[in-house]
């Protein structure tokens, strides 16, 4: 009693600025957050090199429930693939970029990347 409640949001969003900055000690160079489409958004957009990488950041409180790296359904997968196609087209992006689905999972305070953790569909 007397702490501060979060909401989802905002633990969310916590946990996005988490990986962010952890993917900015690796090199990376974030280009958008939150980056949002009809049916998706997608947590993070970055630049790996000259690799344009989709980031989606899960987070558990707990591996109670199994790994976070692990809620990345097929269903999200296909509205994250979607968005993606859609931030290409309207960022002009060279169609022979290179391109990745990463995964940052974050379980309790333990960080995990997970690179390719998927492909587009």
């Amino acid at each position: 009693p007397g702490g501060i409640v979060m909401n989802r949001r905002e633990i969310g969003s916590e946990k996005e600025a988490l990986a962010c900055k952890y993917l900015e000690e690796k090199g990376y160079r974030i280009v958008a957050t939150n980056y949002r489409c009809r049916t998706a958004e997608i947590d993070i957009v970055a630049n790996d090199g000259d690799v344009l990488v989709f980031v989606e950041v899960k987070y558990r409180k707990t591996a109670a429930c199994g790994e976070s790296s692990y809620a990345v359904d097929f269903k999200k997968i296909r509205n994250i693939s979607r968005c993606a196609r859609y931030y290409i087209y309207k960022e002009g992006t060279p169609p022979d970029t290179p391109m990745r689905f990463d995964v940052v999972a974050i379980d309790g305070e333990r960080v995990t990347h997970v690179e390719n953790a998927f492909e587009a569909v």
